[in-house]
């Protein structure tokens, strides 16, 4: 079982997460892609994560932005879980550049 994280612990982490919000109960990040398809690949990127970790985010997609809204649901809130799933993500994209606009 996971603990949820205090507010300002969430906020600590989030510092270290370029572009990462806090947005009631979940953690969120909104990517603009030059192209629908490159959006895409991104979504399949995220889902080997979420599966690889078997915890998953929601993912917004609208044309060329794609929204990430990620909680441990069966807590209702922001957990250390959510935050390594962010960092995992932001470490993939560093690490695999994608056409961002």
């Amino acid at each position: 079982m996971v603990k949820l994280l205090t507010k300002a612990k969430i906020e600590s982490e989030l510092n270290e997460l370029d572009g990462w919000k806090l947005d009631r109960d979940f953690i969120t990040k909104t990517f603009e892609f030059k192209t629908f398809m490159a959006g895409i690949r991104f979504v399949n990127d995220v889902a080997q994560i979420a599966e690889e970790d078997e915890h998953h985010p929601d993912i917004h997609i609208r044309y060329t932005t794609i929204r990430l809204s990620i909680q441990t649901h069966s807590e209702g809130g922001v957990t250390e879980w959510d935050i390594g799933l962010a960092k995992r993500i932001e470490n993939f994209l560093h690490q695999n550049p994608v056409t961002m606009r």
